[in-house]
């Protein structure tokens, strides 16, 4: 057995001490000494707070279940693009530059027939369509929802009008309010050829002088501050490459 090495006359004693224990002077605070009713000694949460804590936890949970949803149909358009669409309504020489043809076109695909309207198409002509927001446009194209309440209105040859049936709305050959309660022109399409097929894409509003803003509903003006006032929905944005506004 070796021998163990002899300790050093001049090293200096060691002192040993305790280390307090820190949970030795832990006190909970709901123990029973402190008068909280239904602690006991040791307890680091009452029954009281627990239930408290989920009876509000419950409530938290049971909100969001109606809050989120909520938000969620709220805030959805914002993060959903909507496709630009072209549909072909005819051929070049199915319309005129003097008078419109009514023609059927899908706005919303996938719900049948509701998803339809009519539209009405003329050729550009020089003579009367001397806008400056009309250059460019192969073809005119205006809706027939009137911009009023939305009612279809139709084009009266004989009178070269537009006429709301319902409330006596009246345009004139380009879409114009003549008289009536709406409160702006009629909407328009954008409008391409392709070959000979003429193409009718998004929908857009105008105000009285013919410029061009995203789409609107009707009954809200788009001349002075109608622009602000009646600002577009987030799932209508401008087709790219046009000079739509706001």
């Amino acid at each position: 057995m070796p021998a163990r090495p002899a300790l050093s006359p001049n090293r200096a004693p060691v002192t040993l001490r305790l280390v307090p224990d820190k949970r030795s002077r832990y006190k909970s605070k709901y123990t029973a000494d402190r008068l909280i009713p239904g602690a006991f000694e040791g307890e680091t949460i009452t029954r009281r707070r627990f239930m408290t804590g989920t009876a509000n936890a419950a409530g938290v949970i049971s909100a969001a279940a109606f809050t989120l949803p909520a938000l969620g149909f709220a805030l959805g358009p914002l993060f959903k693009g909507t496709p630009h669409r072209w549909e072909t309504v005819g051929t070049v020489g199915q319309f005129t530059p003097d008078n419109y043809v009514p023609v059927v076109m899908t706005l919303t695909p996938g719900i049948g027939e509701a998803g339809k309207t009519t539209v009405y198409i003329r050729k550009f002509n020089p003579s009367l369509d001397t806008d400056p927001y009309d250059r460019n446009t192969p073809y005119i194209a205006i809706s027939t929802r009137c911009a009023h309440l939305g009612c279809p209105v139709r084009w009266v040859d004989a009178a070269r009008k537009f006429i709301c049936p319902c409330h006596g709305g009246v345009y004139d050959l380009l879409g114009r309010r003549e008289g009536g309660p709406p409160v702006r022109p009629l909407d328009r399409f954008y409008t391409r050829v392709v070959g000979e097929r003429v193409q009718v894409g998004q929908r857009f509003s105008v105000n009285s002088e013919l410029r061009h803003f995203s789409p609107r509903d009707p009954g809200e003006p788009l001349d002075g501050i109608g622009p602000y006032l009646y600002p577009p929905r987030p799932s209508t944005p401008n087709l790219d490459g046009k000079s739509a506004t706001f």
